[in-house]
């Protein structure tokens, strides 16, 4: 994904654009442009890497005028350069655009420009964009909103898109499909982004654009929002904000990851709150008791996520099929969207996505509700592409998360999926009453429990020293813990560039075991519950080959303490509720030995926080 920044009005655009770029760094930054109108012409300023080479780059030069349109990008066609970085002006010098997201046939849009002579200077699909909008101006004799909109409706792909022209410097058009889009309402002027932080600092007020819909926008007049394909006027919905900046800052740390991990306790509360009600006995849950029914006769639920957000469904699985006794079956949505998957009126399709824009699982949705499934969409971001097209849904609550590597997102997918899965259970009268309140109970003391795990920061931080320059790195789980391993390792993977490899510990006897030796740490997922006999096994045959082992364990365990080279421990707790305090020391580990090897754990290379594009 990549982000964009757009202003009109009477301030100067340039700071403007610049703070809300740094403030979209998480959606890629491979590189970044910005256009401002300057006297009759487009100024351009654009550098390959981090926003603060642009600045510097631009700073050099002239960076008056009160409209303008920036952008971040993450590569998606055309290696990361100067040239393919955005904005793109289009072969009159007229036109200019930024752009997330592909346009399939871009191919051939440019095999149709280069026969009428029209030249290109990057790889990217989006100077084939610009250059199309161009033609289709030139052909039909018409202003920038028209042909914009007849450009669109030959398009082919995914695009958020924003378009200005030079002979008309007050207006900047904007469409999106597939791609978000958001427009910020200020008195004289109007904001862009492709979500709402760029302009925290100006405006609360907003509107999200819509799939297929585009609009004309100018600083001083009321916009109208109309459909591409028809041109046809719709009425937008203006939302209020509840963010403030202080959530997007990084407030005394060195990192977001470093913040996030610790905003874990409370965002957990906040996700709670309202919801997990101890003292009464009840979990209060609106889009499932709307769905009561549903819920209560379903014949299965299907979980569709990707990367991170996954591995917090493979937890829920084990949750849902303990509490509520009813089949689950956990896709990736990349895989789930490509089969012809058994999608049934009777089922639950569950999607889970941290930003609510991930395209794959944008893709799973619509094919869930087109078969007549029930979707409930978990998600964190208000207002998000996910929560608009699901039937019902829960917010995370968990606060802006900024750390690319997701950290408190996770815990608090987890923390509504275990809500979820309690609350189906007592739906489908498969708890007494006294292990439901015992089980709300303990739930509640989660957040206290993850701050004593946080204590153990220093020694996470020096065993980190011991291993920094390994190459390989082995997690084992078992049971619900399991899913915990894979996302130790895939946190490795992403911030240190350590590769990493997550297995059932059982599974270990059956490929892996060839890869132990006196190089090889291998961290182990064993608390004292359920599988723990087993782990204890599985740490042994680890010795047996001089493999180096990371316990995570529950507070007084003295088998493991005895038998292993490190011991992290964690409060005790009921095992279905382990994962959301074993999880903390894997992200910490992860953290330490990333910044040790001088990596930026906030923009890890190649990724970016959400991918809406395929």
């Amino acid at each position: 994904m990549c982000g964009i920044v757009g202003y009109l009005g009477d301030r100067q655009a340039f700071p403007i654009l610049v703070n809300g770029l740094k403030r979209l760094e998480y959606r890629g930054y491979d590189s970044s442009g910005v256009a401002l109108a300057q006297n009759g012409e487009i100024a351009l300023y654009k550098k390959q890497g981090m926003v603060s080479a642009m600045e510097e780059h631009a700073l050099a030069n002239t960076t008056t005028g009160s409209t303008g349109i920036a952008h971040t990008r993450w590569a998606t066609h055309g290696q990361p350069s100067d040239e393919n970085a955005h904005p793109h002006l289009s072969n009159s010098g007229n036109l200019v655009v930024v752009h997330n997201g592909i346009i399939e046939n871009y191919q051939a849009l440019k095999n149709l420009l280069i026969s009428k002579g029209f030249e290109f200077h990057s790889e990217t699909d989006t100077e084939v964009l610009v250059n199309f909008i161009q033609y289709v101006q030139d052909q039909e004799g018409c202003k920038l909103r028209k042909a914009v909109r007849l450009a669109l409706t030959q398009v082919i792909g995914a695009y958020a898109i924003c378009v200005y022209d030079k002979n008309k410097p007050d207006e900047i058009v904007v469409a999106k499909l597939g791609s978000p889009l958001v427009i910020g309402l200020g008195k004289g002027e109007k904001f862009i982004g492709s979500d709402a932080t760029p302009f925290l600092d100006y405006t609360k007020e907003v509107i999200y654009l819509e799939d297929g819909e585009m609009a004309s926008l100018r600083a001083d007049k009321d916009m109208k929002i109309r459909l591409i394909e028809s041109d046809k006027i719709v009425n937008p919905v203006i939302h209020q904000l509840q963010m403030d900046l202080e959530s997007i800052e990084k407030g005394g740390y060195d990192y977001f990851m470093m913040k996030e991990i610790y905003e874990q306790p409370r965002a957990i509360y906040d996700t709670f709150r309202g919801r997990l009600l101890p003292k009464q006995g009840m979990i209060k849950m609106s889009g499932m008791e709307e769905y009561a029914d549903k819920f209560r006769n379903a014949d299965r639920i299907i979980m569709t996520a990707c990367g991170t957000s996954w591995h917090s469904a493979l937890v829920a699985e084990y949750l849902y099929e303990e509490f509520a006794r009813i089949p689950v079956e956990v896709e990736y949505s990349s895989e789930f969207r490509y089969r012809n998957p058994v999608i049934r009126k009777n089922d639950i399709v569950i999607a889970i996505s941290q930003s609510g824009e991930t395209a794959d699982t944008l893709a799973a949705i619509k094919m869930a509700k087109a078969a007549g499934a029930l979707v409930f969409g978990i998600c964190n971001v208000a207002g998000s592409s996910i929560a608009r097209e699901s039937h019902a849904g829960a917010y995370t609550h968990a606060g802006p998360e900024i750390g690319v590597a997701s950290t408190k997102a996770f815990t608090s997918q987890v923390t509504i999926l275990t809500m979820m899965a309690l609350e189906l259970g007592k739906m489908r009268g498969e708890f007494s009453t006294s292990e439901y309140r015992t089980l709300l109970n303990e739930l509640n003391n989660i957040p206290k429990k993850i701050e004593k795990v946080l204590e153990t920061k220093e020694l996470i931080e020096q065993i980190s020293r011991l291993y920094k320059d390994a190459t390989n790195f082995l997690y084992l789980g078992r049971g619900v813990n399991f899913p915990i391993a894979l996302e130790g390792a895939l946190k490795l993977k992403e911030i240190s560039y350590i590769h990493a490899e997550g297995y059932p510990a059982a599974e270990m006897k059956h490929g892996p075991i060839a890869l132990i030796d006196e190089n090889m740490p291998v961290v182990v997922v064993a608390p004292n519950n359920g599988h723990y006999e087993k782990l204890v096994s599985n740490v042994q045959e680890v010795k047996a080959r001089e493999g180096k082992v990371i316990a995570v364990v529950t507070k007084g365990d003295k088998e493991l303490l005895d038998s292993t080279d490190h011991v992290i421990e964690i409060p005790a707790t009921l095992e279905a509720l382990t994962p959301l305090l074993t999880v903390i020391p894997l992200q910490l580990l992860s953290y330490y030995i990333a910044i040790m090897r001088g990596c930026d754990v906030d923009r890890p290379r190649n990724l970016a926080k959400s991918v809406t594009v395929e």
